[in-house]
């Protein structure tokens, strides 16, 4: 049981890092599109954005998942997606704010594409929010895949991830209720020590909440 336990936070921590890792990718991408070039892209970019929030999200990621199929990479791949607008979002404000700054204008001035401007002018004055948003995407990233797995669509069997153990357990919860127990505590643990380690980089990123 604690082997498992130990090798499901390999699983379950993978599992974060790529689907984070897809949303920050097309989110930061769609996101400085739309805050760069406004208008109707934005509009475009924007709207679609509003149409995948619209939907709960892991319901959203339910669907997916049931179309691509079962399993560890398409859990990915789903939780991947629904993250995307919360990155886009928060790009397009930061690139929105930072367009009409002095050094923008002067590298526009001495000829710079666009290509440039967006990402070596704009997009690394706009990373404090995005690795926030990204260490608080973890926790929530790895309680999806739980979700996903304990219904049987994320990690199968005999894969240690912690959703899938959880489920594995519901039968002998009167008999063996460790089983079941241990891998929610995990969760438990993991989602909590993202928060506050997200919370932490927010204080310490934000000058506006520092003493």
């Amino acid at each position: 049981m604690l082997s498992r336990l130990i090798y499901g936070a390999r699983v379950s921590m993978t599992l974060g890092v790529v689907s984070v890792g897809i949303a920050l990718v097309f989110g930061s991408l769609l996101g400085a599109l739309a805050g760069y070039y406004k208008g109707w892209l934005d509009n475009l970019i924007m709207r679609f954005m509003d149409i995948i929030l619209a939907f709960p999200h892991i319901l959203l990621a339910i669907v997916i998942v049931a179309y691509l199929g079962p399993g560890l990479r398409n859990a990915m791949i789903a939780i991947g997606i629904i993250n995307i607008p919360r990155f886009a979002r928060i790009v397009r404000a930061s690139v929105m704010d930072e367009y009409g700054k002095d050094y923008v204008t002067a590298v526009r001035a001495l000829g710079a594409t666009d290509r440039r401007i967006i990402f070596n002018a704009i997009f690394p004055n706009c990373l404090a929010p995005i690795i926030v948003q990204a260490s608080l995407g973890f926790g929530a990233a790895i309680l999806d895949a739980a979700g996903l797995s304990f219904l049987g669509l994320g990690a199968q069997p005999p894969v240690p991830e912690w959703g899938a153990m959880i489920a594995e357990g519901r039968s002998m919860i009167l008999r063996a209720w460790w089983v079941m127990t241990f891998p929610g505590i995990a969760i438990l643990f993991s989602v909590l020590g993202f928060n506050l380690f997200g919370d932490g980089l927010r204080d310490a990123l934000d000058p506006r909440l520092r003493d």
